[in-house]
């Protein structure tokens, strides 16, 4: 199929200074966790979205100097010629797709904590960052502004000399630049502070120096946050965002504009739970109007009507993109062939940032489960291995494991029988996107279930079976399947077993008429009434999101909760907002307490530091520490209980059981997938059964075959030597 003629716009080229972009979908700068060290990782998942269609590839940050340094977290670096040789081969596989590469120059000020270098930043002015732990910076004199500013020279010519075609001085997010810019961080009283045109002075410098440097070669370009969302004091796009425009205009090559700051970066990669596609406009629509070079907008667009709408309206020229390209990296090609049904939409749940801000690599995506895995894996996201066997899987759970891992079997050829009780494929999801703000979550239940219906009708033999009695596993054995999935997934348990004394609590029971599960409030089948306590040991989205749903529907909510509420959220952005949110909605929550045993319509509550600091040793069979003195009751009309989850295994351990009975009736395997094996975010789920899917056909295909690391071995050079090669997987 062709494209709809309504997204040619999309696909007209766009000259950038010296540069031509083939199309209009650019992936901005973003963090994967590969940086420098990993070039393998670098080139290969940066370069498969230049062979998906995108025709602007860029790094993440990239530190010019090690004054620079973001350790724990992984940034890029150019800061010597063996960064370089490993970025080239980043450069090298994006330009061998016909695209063009971009590098994000970076300079964080105060917000670069050196843990790695234990190097002293430098900034306008000297602040503690609000952002990093106890990490200031050294107030800049004269000399100091100017070798910093030959730092982004240095910088650029390196990274002239790596191959790239664009080169970034970056601003936003409260780096350097922007800290020159800002009232907030820059109190200077010399011609670097003060009026707005000695705030712009260094950013301005800078950008002439980089253009003087490198410019007749390389398109130069600045990411620049128009608003900090913080109102007066700070940068406003109708006052400093559009002025300084102008000024810098002749300048640059292209805008790359956004909004917000570091200490809340989730304003910018705004998660769905808070932000609809599109959620940036009403700032970066200003800058259109007064920058005669492209203005590149961002807002986590997947649709393609959107996107053709932001350019015909003249809010930007070209698509900006991250999110969307790590859910989908032929999501360009995908549209121009008319198959925009086939588009693993992103969500925004910002699990792919988590691993980020954690400091883990490698970055995962709950839609995409190859991204982060290209290179150590060979995994390409629309070619898989052909099966290499005549064996039918049975597939029991149409959740997001075994939904995936049917699709990828079916994709690799085959006979796939997808079993479920349910009446729709999704799993837990089907009860989670029902919660506020999680609706966009079901784009992954969507694209699964449009995926194995369309394979299915290829696969004459395969079959989808929804809404069916539960499976026994003498069923299973009598089945006629040679390989069995089990991916029965997860539920939150009854008893209220949790993380911090792992087991029941006394009196915990949801079979009781005022006591739930998660699932039981999702469900409705129970009245709730007025007085609800939630009782919480889970470090996620699940006890908010039932106060919040709760709160909503008019009951007064207490949160016990003995973890740190919601703490996985601080790493995918959505902490702060939610934290607004019960504030606003009025939910009371009582932090590091927890329960020690349930009466009807009562639960005792303890503070759980309330044992005293003192400890010693008080012999066989007595407390280290004095016994904990802090309960008391806390009365509620229901209870819910979200303490804890187990995996729904029974049916994997039965045919354990009988595994002697197998060969009988021509099962050669049995293999557990997803939470069944063990309860886990939706993304690890997703890689589970993508993993299984993958490497079926393995002698012990339960166990993950290794994958290609990229390390120095002592006494051998530096990875990573000799040829650099991408595979995927035949």
């Amino acid at each position: 199929m062709a494209r709809d003629p309504k997204y040619d716009v999309l696909f007209q080229p766009i000259d950038i200074g010296p540069k031509r972009l083939r199309n209009r979908f650019y992936q901005v700068p973003h963090c994967i966790g590969a940086g420098s060290d990993k070039p393998g990782f670098q080139a290969a998942h940066r370069s498969l979205k230049a062979e998906g269609g995108w025709a602007g590839i860029n790094t993440e940050y990239c530190s010019i100097h090690p004054e620079s340094d973001d350790t724990h977290r992984l940034s890029a670096r150019i800061w010597d010629e063996g960064d370089v040789r490993n970025l080239k081969a980043m450069t090298d596989a994006i330009h061998a797709h016909g695209a063009l590469a971009g590098v994000e120059m970076w300079y964080g000020g105060a917000h670069a904590p050196c843990m790695e270098s234990r190097e002293a930043p430098r900034g306008p002015s000297q602040y503690a960052s609000e952002f990093e732990t106890l990490t200031y910076c050294r107030e800049m004199d004269l000399d100091d502004i100017r070798e910093v500013q030959g730092y982004y020279v240095d910088a650029a010519k390196r990274s002239r000399d790596a191959g790239f075609d664009i080169v970034y001085v970056y601003g936003a997010h409260s780096y350097l630049p922007l800290q020159f810019l800002s009232p907030y961080y820059n109190k200077r009283s010399d011609k670097y502070g003060g009026s707005l045109e000695n705030r712009a002075r260094f950013w301005i410098e800078t950008l002439e120096k980089v253009r003087h440097a490198v410019g007749s070669e390389c398109a130069i370009a600045t990411r620049f946050a128009v608003d900090t969302l913080y109102g007066p004091g700070h940068i406003e796009v109708e006052r400093d965002g559009i002025k300084f425009v102008e000024m810098a205009d002749p300048l640059v090559d292209l805008w790359d504009v956004d909004v917000g700051d570091i200490a809340e970066w989730g304003e910018d990669a705004g998660p769905s739970r808070f932000y609809p596609q599109g959620h940036q406009v009403p700032w970066t629509r200003f800058i259109k109007q007064v920058a005669k070079k492209p203005v590149l907008g961002v807002g986590r667009y997947t649709d393609p009507e959107k996107m053709t709408e932001i350019v015909t309206k003249g809010y930007a020229d070209i698509i900006g993109a991250a999110r969307p390209s790590i859910a989908d990296p032929f999501l360009p090609r995908k549209i121009e062939e008319g198959r925009v049904d086939d588009i693993r939409v992103c969500l925004g749940c910002n699990v792919c940032i988590s691993r980020w801000e954690i400091g883990g690599p490698p970055m995962i995506c709950t839609q995409n489960a190859t991204a982060g895995e290209e290179y150590r894996r060979g995994w390409h996201p629309e070619r898989f291995p052909k099966a290499t066997t005549k064996d039918a899987v049975l597939v029991v759970g149409a959740g997001p494991a075994g939904s995936e891992c049917a699709r990828v079997l079916l994709e690799r050829g085959y006979t796939v029988h997808l079993y479920d009780s349910a009446e729709k494929i999704g799993g837990h999801l089907n009860g989670v996107v029902t919660l506020p703000g999680l609706g966009e979550w079901g784009y992954h239940r969507d694209y699964r279930e449009t995926q194995v219906v369309k394979l299915m009708k290829k696969s004459k033999q395969s079959q989808l079976m929804l809404g069916q009695v539960p499976i026994t596993a003498d069923r299973i054995l009598a089945y006629g399947a040679e390989k069995v999935v089990i991916a029965t997934g997860s539920n939150w348990n009854t008893d209220g077993t949790n993380c911090l004394s792992h087991e029941p609590i006394p009196g915990a029971d949801a079979s009781q008429p005022d006591q739930f599960t998660p699932e039981q409030v999702i469900a409705g089948g129970k009245p709730l009434g007025k007085r609800v306590v939630i009782l919480n040991a889970d470090p996620y989205f699940m006890a908010p999101s039932l106060a919040e749903k709760l709160a909503l529907a008019g009951h007064e909510v207490t949160l016990v909760s003995g973890v740190h509420l919601a703490h996985y959220m601080h790493f995918t952005l959505e902490y702060p907002n939610m934290m607004r949110r019960l504030h606003e909605l009025h939910v009371h929550e009582m932090g590091d307490h927890f329960c020690s045993k349930i009466e009807k319509g009562r639960l005792q509550v303890y503070h759980i530091w309330g044992e005293g600091s003192k400890r010693s040793y008080r012999g066989p069979g007595a407390l280290p520490r004095n016994v904990n003195g802090t309960q008391r009751w806390i009365e509620f009309d229901s209870l819910v209980l979200v303490t804890g989850r187990h995996s729904e295994d029974g049916l994997h351990r039965q045919l354990k059981a009988r595994s002697g009975e197998w060969a009988t009736n021509g099962i050669k395997s049995v293999f557990l997938a997803g939470d069944a094996e063990a309860p886990r975010l939706i993304a690890d789920a997703t890689f589970s059964g993508h993993r299984l899917a993958r490497e079926i056909e393995e002698a012990n295909a339960q166990r993950p075959k290794p994958y290609r690391r990229e390390t120095a071995v002592w006494g051998a050079p530096h990875m990573p030597g000799g040829s650099f090669e991408i595979v995927y997987q035949k």
